[in-house]
């Protein structure tokens, strides 16, 4: 619980960044994360609330007074052994994660939050420099193979859980990197891409098996999914030779803008913009990579995807980042008297933000126009919300100039020829249906095929695919062995 007076003692301690004028240079993390006595002072914070709320708002279930209270005194080895017990991947989390830990602190009621998310970065990075995180070997193997397919958050921890039961796990990837979404979607400078070599090398110690480039399954015709596949393994092919499949796919396919002038050139998805960046920072070469030097931006999309675009498109050296959103701007502060400990609604302005970006709220694009077949502008409309529905507010019609633009409206499905394949039911929204329930979850109605993450549940937060990763992991030890020792 840290330390009993502590939350009346010391104010919240933010991590620090590098300067605006530094960072958009380069593409590396910029976050500078607590010292010893900045991490110990915000453990102090943790209060003896009784019920810890914070646990039951961390997808995880982090032990999180437990880890408090080890770094407040100092036991950073026995705060890496209380965090490491529910998180594979804490560094992942400790730089992406939106903390909905933070806004289910009881502290939060009336005050600033425990720096819960700025602690377990502090935990991590101080676990890999002393040499604490050691791959958990089986002892004894199974002989039971599993295939799990998609290599992001859910099929990494999958894997990981799969392989310390014994199991001789294969983890395939369509590109040429192991990461998913993590790796060809969250750019560099909020998540290097080192995290998850070291992690990738702790696993193969681990017994797990990768297999890059190979496509499962085929994409739909026309498909702008980033593919680097170089070969294709069928579904059929999964079955025969494996005892389970775990399905662990994101929801790749990008929501469309279908409004005149959408075949104009320069208007491209996000995830074929971001792709490219990560696939460049690792030292390769992306014929007509799309840039943003010297161009005007039209971000559409205001969630954390278009941030990213924003501050991509910063470092790329834009003339102008202009961040679209269709609902109306959220308020400064919650009301924390209805939404605590749930998450708020409430304006959110990230790093890229402030690197330099307009913002425009409650605004619609009627029309793209361009060009020579490129794409010059928007015409755009203010829009008003009421009762649930949206209406275009008369008169304000006005075309903006863009040179490029990104679509960044978040994700529909995961990718549904794939789901077909395996004979997968669809529930209403695309993904596959398999329920979370102790006894049988994960499990399709296709046999031996389980689902996770954002293949079951649709776009979401590393978090939660890590979570749903290792359920889903029992899941499957449970159905091989009839029992699973593995914790849920």
């Amino acid at each position: 619980m840290g330390k009993v007076t502590g939350f009346m003692e010391y104010e919240r301690i933010e991590e620090g960044y590098r300067p605006v004028s530094e960072r958009v240079k380069h593409h590396r993390e910029f976050v500078i994360g607590l010292d010893d006595e900045q991490a110990r002072v915000q453990g102090a914070r943790c209060m003896d609330c009784g019920t810890p709320f914070c646990s039951s708002g961390c997808p995880v279930n982090n032990i999180i007074p437990d880890f408090n209270d080890l770094v407040y005194r100092r036991d950073w080895a026995n705060a890496f052994a209380v965090l490491d017990s529910t998180n594979n991947f804490p560094e992942f989390t400790g730089r992406i994660c939106p903390a909905p830990c933070e806004a289910a602190c009881t502290l939060n009621v009336n005050d600033d939050p425990v720096g819960i998310k700025s602690i377990e970065h502090a935990i991590i990075d101080r676990a890999w420099e002393n040499g604490w995180v050691k791959p958990r070997i089986a002892r004894v193997k199974t002989g039971r193979k599993v295939a799990v397919v998609g290599s992001g958050p859910a099929g990494m921890a999958a894997s990981q859980q799969l392989a310390r039961a014994g199991h001789d796990v294969t983890l395939f990837e369509k590109n040429d990197r192991i990461g998913g979404l993590l790796r060809y979607g969250i750019p560099d400078f909020k998540l290097e891409k080192r995290h998850i070599d070291r992690r990738v090398e702790q696993m193969a110690a681990e017994g797990v098996t990768f297999r890059t480039g190979v496509m499962v399954g085929k994409l739909p015709e026309g498909s702008r999914i980033t593919n680097w596949a170089k070969q294709t393994v069928m579904p059929e092919q999964l079955l025969e030779a494996f005892d389970a499949v775990l399905l662990c796919g994101g929801a790749e396919q990008s929501r469309d803008l279908p409004v005149p002038g959408r075949e104009l050139g320069g208007i491209h998805f996000a995830m074929e913009f971001l792709p490219q960046q990560n696939k460049v920072n690792a030292g390769d070469k992306v014929k007509g990579q799309i840039r943003a030097d010297g161009k005007h931006v039209i971000v559409i999309g205001g969630g954390d995807t278009g941030s990213d675009c924003v501050g991509t498109s910063n470092r790329h050296g834009a003339a102008s980042v202009v961040q679209f959103e269709l609902m109306p701007q959220p308020p400064a502060q919650e009301n924390k008297e209805l939404t605590w400990p749930y998450w708020p609604y409430k304006l959110r302005t990230s790093s890229s933000h402030e690197e330099g970006c307009e913002r425009e709220f409650a605004i619609g694009t009627k029309e793209f126009v361009g060009e020579k077949g490129k794409v010059t502008g928007l015409k755009t409309v203010r829009v008003a919300w009421k009762d649930g529905k949206m209406a275009e507010v008369p008169g304000t019609e006005q075309t903006l100039k863009a040179d490029l633009v990104l679509l960044a409206m978040g994700f529909t499905a995961p990718v549904a020829t794939v789901l077909d394949a395996f004979g997968v039911d669809r529930d209403a929204r695309g993904n596959a249906r398999a329920s979370t329930d102790i006894r049988g979850g994960y499990a399709t109605n296709a046999p031996k095929v389980f689902a996770a993450g954002d293949m079951r549940r649709g776009q979401s937060l590393v978090v939660w695919a890590i979570r749903e990763g290792r359920q889903a992991a029992r899941a499957v030890d449970e159905f091989l062995m009839g029992f699973s020792d593995l914790p849920r």
